[in-house]
């Protein structure tokens, strides 16, 4: 009974949005909204082929060493900033004002920095998923509990051993909320640094469908970036439970007490 629920949660909106959209599109044609039927049959006819190797996995790639290196660098950085008061008042103003820059409008600076190559569209992607996983990394660092802190003190728990079996943990909650930003930041610009000088990926080809008015295809790419970001978000939810399950039973104890 319980599956049963947890089933009708995650398939009911879609499915009235489905009908919904049907219902719409039953009756005279519209050239710019393709009906359901026609949008699967589109989806089928021009991803189910060469598209997949020479389009969404090289996307898809980008977008997994993108966001990888994002955390990496976010988790580094933070750790450093947030154990470390001086540094934190040093590098607050340049961090706020590099977070205030769009990551698009550096689409052109890393083209020249970087070239036209798939490491200027990592580059980009990295540049906007960085922020949220190192802000956040910095705040989870200073809210830990003080007497947390006074205790790994007291037991002589320092350095690497401190950060992996203190301060990690304390501030994994923190991070991961972080991390969850980052995905969703990473797939806009994933899209928006194919849409550069590029001549493959979803981006590029959403773009040339779009300018050679081939409608229902520019539809089912869309279609394909909405279902990699469920299947991110799926994996997301499946890797949180599995790194807070800690946490999680934490927070069962003490709702129940």
């Amino acid at each position: 009974m319980k599956t049963l629920k947890s089933m009708g949660y995650l398939l009911g909106l879609p499915l009235i949005l489905l009908a919904w959209w049907w219902l719409a599109t039953s009756g005279e044609p519209n050239f710019f909204v393709p009906t359901p039927a026609k949008l699967v049959e589109t989806f089928i006819d021009t991803w189910f082929g060469e598209r997949i190797l020479t389009d969404v996995l090289p996307s898809i790639m980008r977008l997994l060493v993108g966001v990888l290196s994002a955390i990496v660098l976010g988790v580094v950085l933070g750790l450093a900033v947030g154990l470390n008061r001086t540094l934190r008042a040093v590098t607050e103003p340049v961090f706020e004002f590099f977070r205030a820059l769009p990551p698009p409008v550096l689409v052109p600076v890393l083209m020249l920095l970087v070239g036209i190559n798939d490491g200027m569209k990592i580059a980009v992607i990295i540049s906007g998923c960085v922020w949220p996983v190192l802000l956040n990394t910095i705040e989870g660092v200073r809210s830990i509990d003080p007497v947390q802190n006074e205790t790994s003190r007291s037991y002589g728990i320092t350095g690497f051993s401190r950060i992996r079996y203190q301060i990690l943990p304390a501030a994994t909650p923190t991070i991961m909320a972080g991390v969850r930003q980052a995905l969703s930041i990473g797939l806009i610009l994933m899209v928006i640094s194919e849409m550069f000088a590029s001549s493959s990926g979803l981006g590029f080809t959403i773009v040339q469908f779009q300018r050679s008015f081939a409608v229902p295809e520019m539809w089912s790419g869309i279609v394909v970036l909405g279902l990699i970001g469920v299947a991110l978000s799926f994996i997301f939810q499946w890797v949180q439970r599995r790194v807070l399950r800690w946490y999680h039973g934490l927070k069962e104890v003490e709702n129940a007490v």
